[in-house]
């Protein structure tokens, strides 16, 4: 191996022991910010950074490779000119500067989501125009981005003399640089054998350990290459045919018949008793509405008078879990009703996204006017692509004429414009005589937290607290307008968060931080009640159409849990690797590299052990995911219009 003393190597060696230093910095303050959720011993804490410091070199081996090309065959020619001197000082300074930004950049996503990068760092790349906005928007990025300049000059020049030693030292000779290369070339091949997304860290324990542990720019490269998870080749499985037994007993009801020829197949006739209830439905979904944050829920900052207020006069459902962490995950868990498979949600997977038997595809088949209306453009997550593939027609910032709209920021227009879209929509449908399912997703409880001024006594801007006070205060004024209306005696209004606030925790799968809000709202036929049993984000779907007692044919791996023959609660939770089930006491967790655990009280003490397939709630978990994934890629999901006469007869 070369000595120091070659010029190429004593100027990577400066590059690589900087970053290596900002690395350990990142890791240090990221501990510090959180040492009582770290819960950290000396032997952790040891382990913590032996594991942190191979992540550092691995992403290293990858990313100084372009560079130690460039300096390992760079002609004598070139490297004795003086403008090369100030061009590899340039170099040093941009390296510098990108070290520094990228430290800034885990520690600002760290604090929003409680991980190093990760898959939603991938996903929001692809969203350059809103992310870039929202950060404008949230952050004095101009200011940040010339101290971040001006530290990188002030670091070069320190280390001015070392550079200009390093590049006065003697050059390899070409035998020796190739040499050299290729020693680089192997260690980066051993680094992509052995060192993964989970490997050396590990999965189960602590999650904040093993978060402090990573390496963020090497997560976020794990995660891009690692977007979507084949269920078979990564998580534990059963036979196919214990898997059909399990997850029809789970999805079967009195009133539902299978007519699927397929064992995984789960689509069945459900036969709701009692006339079919025409009531339009009105389905809200509130972006990052935690049920933390609600004082019904707890919560003592008096942000949620209106929907405090709300759940009095509600269907309130007191255990209501989301399936995931992301906006796409809540939206297809209440589309069509099934468990968060591995990796990229249905919403995202392009190409893939469009054909199934929806809840908009079954209320239009009802002869409702079904439309999806989003704050924002569309085209974030796919969302066109996927309701305008299952039976939604939409309505989004981009169709809404400017005028329309008296507030927007990066992420959309306001909740009160996208309400006052819905109210339109609303009147012309009853002046049409036309029922309606109006699906909504609302913008204004996010990052910049922006809504218009004056609405509330928290300044636009100010953070999460005011944008929930905000999302409450448009929420009183849709139901004051909607109180008015003539439909709204014939209108179910239904009001769910598409997922937490924050969801990350010392475990994978931290349950309480997936607890939200469901309130089902339509004075003239609901009784106000609290439902006290724990139900999943999946389970909404089948819920509303029993509510209306309308027959159809389901794929939906929830089931209708106002039934009084109902079976106990339970909620699928999962992020885009980690995928649970929890009773409403344990939680079985099923990760990749067939990793199997179960943590008992798990909204308590939260002890984790390691099992096996003989565990009854695993089982049940794997029936879930093994069989989701399976109906996904065999199109055991999809809508079919209606059903041929040997289908009713179950003879496919």
């Amino acid at each position: 191996m070369p000595q120091l003393h070659y010029a190429q190597i004593r100027y990577l060696s400066i590059v690589v022991l900087a970053w290596l230093t900002v690395f350990t910095l990142t890791r240090s303050l990221l501990l510090v910010s959180h040492l009582a959720d770290a819960n950290i011993s000396i032997s952790n804490l040891m382990g913590l950074y032996a594991i942190g410091m191979i992540y550092d070199l691995s992403f290293l081996l990858y990313a100084t490779l372009p560079m130690a090309l460039y300096l390992l065959l760079c002609p004598r020619a070139i490297w004795q000119q003086r403008w090369h001197k100030k061009f590899m000082a340039s170099a040093m300074a941009l390296s510098l500067f990108v070290m520094l930004f990228t430290a800034v950049a885990e520690w600002l996503f760290w604090d929003e989501f409680g991980v190093r990068f990760n898959f939603i760092a991938v996903d929001y790349l692809v969203y350059s125009e809103e992310v870039i906005n929202n950060i404008l928007e949230s952050y004095p990025i101009y200011p940040l981005l010339a101290l971040l300049a001006i530290l990188a000059i002030g670091l070069t020049f320190i280390l001015r003399r070392p550079l200009a030693a390093a590049l006065d030292a003697p050059r390899m000779a070409p035998k020796q640089a190739f040499y050299s290369l290729g020693v680089l070339l192997l260690l980066a091949g051993l680094s992509s054998a052995f060192v993964g997304q989970n490997s050396p860290r590990g999965i189960g324990g602590n999650a904040y350990q093993r978060e402090l542990a990573s390496n963020g720019p090497f997560q976020f490269f794990a995660a891009f290459r690692n977007n979507e998870l084949d269920y078979q080749q990564f998580y534990s499985t059963l036979p196919e045919s214990e898997v059909a037994g399990l997850l029809r007993r789970e999805v079967s009801e009195p009133n539902a018949r299978f007519i699927g020829s397929d064992p995984l197949d789960i689509r069945r006739e459900i036969d709701n008793p009692g006339q079919p209830k025409r009531l339009n439905v009105v389905l809200v979904t509130i972006e990052s509405l935690s049920a933390k944050y609600l004082g019904s829920f707890g919560d003592s900052r008096g942000l949620t008078p209106n929907l405090d207020a709300l759940r009095k006069q509600s269907l309130a459902f007191s255990k209501f879990y989301a399936t995931g962490t992301r906006t796409d995950r809540g939206l297809e868990a209440i589309t069509l009703s099934i468990p968060p498979t591995p990796g990229r949600s249905i919403v995202k997977r392009i190409g893939r996204e469009a054909g199934y038997a929806s809840l908009g595809q079954q209320f239009a088949a009802q002869g409702y006017d079904s439309a999806f209306l989003y704050g924002g453009r569309g085209y974030f997550d796919n969302m066109n692509a996927f309701f305008g593939g299952n039976g939604y027609r939409i309505v989004d910032q981009s169709s809404v004429a400017e005028a329309d709209i008296a507030f927007k920021n990066a992420w959309g227009m306001s909740d009160e414009d996208l309400y006052k879209q819905a109210l339109k929509i609303a009147d012309a449908d009853h002046a049409a005589g036309k029922p309606f399912f109006l699906q909504l997703m609302t913008t204004s409880n996010h990052r910049p937290y922006t809504y218009p001024e004056g609405r509330i006594d928290i300044p636009s801007g100010d953070g999460r607290e005011g944008a929930v006070k905000y999302t409450d205060y448009a929420i009183g004024q849709l139901l004051a307008q909607v109180r008015e209306k003539p439909w709204f005696k014939d209108t179910l209004f239904v009001f769910v968060a598409d997922h937490t606030a924050g969801s990350a925790g010392k475990e994978d799968l931290p349950v309480a931080n997936y607890h939200i809000p469901l309130f089902i709202y339509a004075p003239e036929h609901i009784e106000p009640r609290e439902f006290t049993d724990v139900v999943s984000q999946i389970d909404l779907a089948p819920t509303l159409l029993g509510m209306l007692n309308i027959d159809y044919v389901s794929t939906f791996f929830g089931r209708n849990v106002l039934r009084k023959d109902r079976t106990a609660g339970r909620a699928l939770v999962g992020n885009y690797q980690h995928l649970g089930l929890f009773d409403g006491n344990n939680l079985a967790i099923l990760s990749p590299r067939r990793g199997m655990r179960k943590h008992e009280d798990a909204l308590g003490l939260s002890h984790e052990s390691i099992i096996g397939t003989d565990d009854g709630l695993l089982r049940r978990d794997i029936a879930y995911y093994q069989g989701a994934s399976y109906a996904f890629q065999k199109g055991l999901i999809a809508w079919r219009s209606g059903l041929l006469p040997d289908e009713k007869l179950g003879l496919r």
